[in-house]
C-alpha cells in the first residue's frame, strides 16, 4: 500500500507548508499532495492560499524524493496546453516526480468570484476529456493537431519532454457514475475518489467495465481514496483494511484538523502496517 500525505494551502503559510512537505517526505510518505483552490475551502475570513502549480514547482526544488501531485486540478482554471507546460516544468524541476490530478472542477462560487467561466456539468467533463487528450498530446512532444469542440491544437509541439515516460502519471478525480467513471475507465492511469468503502467498490465496477470496453486491463488503473487520521487507530486500521480488500493501491492520509500530534503517532504505530501490509 502506498500512502501519500494532504498538505493542502489552507490558510498555510509558505514556512509552515515546505515543514509539512519535508515532514512527509522524512517521515517515508510516497507523495505530499495540495489542491488547486485560489482561496480556502474552509475557515473564516480571505485567509492566506498559494497557488498550486507555481508552489509545486517550488516544492519540487526544495524536496529530493516524495512525489507531488494536486488532487485535483480543475480543468476550467487553465487551458490544457498551459496545464501541460506547467506539468512539464514541474517534472523538470522536481526531476520527475510530478503526479498529474486533473478532474472536472466543482466550485462554482471561487469560480464566479474571480471571474472563471463555470460551465454546466455536462460541459465541464467533455472539457476534461478533451483536455485530457491535449495533455497528452502535447506531453508527447509530437507535432500535435487537434480539433474538439472547446480545445484546438494546430501542429503544436512544446519542449522539454516530460523526465516521466511517456508523461507524469495521469489521475482523474471524480465519482458521478453516468460520466466521470465511464472517462476514468477509458483514460486515467489512476482513479482517486472520496467514498465509502461499499460506495467504492459499486463504482470501481462501473470503472472497471469501462476500461475493458475501450480494450485496457482494470488493472492497469491505480485505485485510491481518502484515509481519516482523526479517528482512532482500530477505526483507521479497519478503514484502511476495507479499502484494501477493494484494491486500493494508494491512500491519502488527511492532514489531522487536530494538529501534527495524531500525525507524529500515526507515523510510529500504525503507517508502518499499512505499508508492509
Amino acid at each position: 500500500m502506498r500512502l501519500g500525505l494532504e498538505t493542502d494551502q489552507h490558510r498555510v503559510e509558505w514556512p509552515e507548508l515546505v515543514e509539512r512537505v519535508r515532514f512527509a517526505e522524512d517521515a517515508g510518505f510516497d507523495g505530499a499532495w495540495i489542491f488547486d483552490h485560489f482561496k480556502p475551502l474552509y475557515g473564516e475570513g480571505a485567509g492566506p492560499c498559494l497557488e498550486g502549480w507555481t508552489l509545486l514547482s517550488a516544492l519540487g526544488a526544495l524536496t529530493t524524493r516524495i512525489r507531488l501531485g494536486t488532487l485535483v486540478t480543475g480543468i476550467t482554471y487553465r487551458p490544457p496546453s498551459l496545464l501541460a507546460a506547467e506539468a512539464v516544468t514541474v517534472d523538470h524541476v522536481s526531476n520527475g516526480r510530478l503526479e498529474l490530478g486533473v478532474g472536472a472542477a466543482w466550485n462554482e462560487r471561487e469560480h464566479r468570484e474571480l471571474g472563471f467561466a463555470f460551465p454546466p456539468a455536462a460541459e465541464r467533463i467533455d472539457r476534461l476529456e478533451e483536455g485530457i487528450e491535449v495533455l497528452r498530446l502535447l506531453m508527447t512532444g509530437e507535432p500535435a493537431t487537434f480539433k474538439g469542440r472547446h480545445y484546438h491544437l494546430d501542429g503544436a509541439v512544446y519542449r522539454p519532454r516530460p523526465v516521466q515516460s511517456p508523461h507524469p502519471p495521469l489521475w482523474v478525480g471524480g465519482s458521478g457514475e453516468k460520466r466521470m467513471l465511464p472517462l476514468v475507465g477509458r483514460v486515467a492511469d489512476a482513479w482517486h475518489c472520496f467514498a465509502p468503502p461499499a460506495d467504492y467498490a459499486r463504482k470501481w465496477a462501473i470503472v472497471a467495465q469501462h476500461a475493458e470496453k475501450a480494450g485496457r486491463d482494470p488493472a492497469s488503473i491505480l485505485r485510491s481514496t481518502n484515509l481519516s487520521l482523526s479517528e482512532p487507530w482500530d477505526h483507521v486500521r479497519r478503514s484502511a483494511d476495507a479499502h484494501r480488500a477493494n484494491g486500493v493501491g494508494y491512500l491519502v492520509c488527511s492532514w489531522p484538523s487536530e494538529g501534527k500530534g495524531p500525525l507524529d503517532e500515526f507515523v510510529e504505530r500504525v503507517m508502518p502496517e499499512l505499508v508492509a501490509g
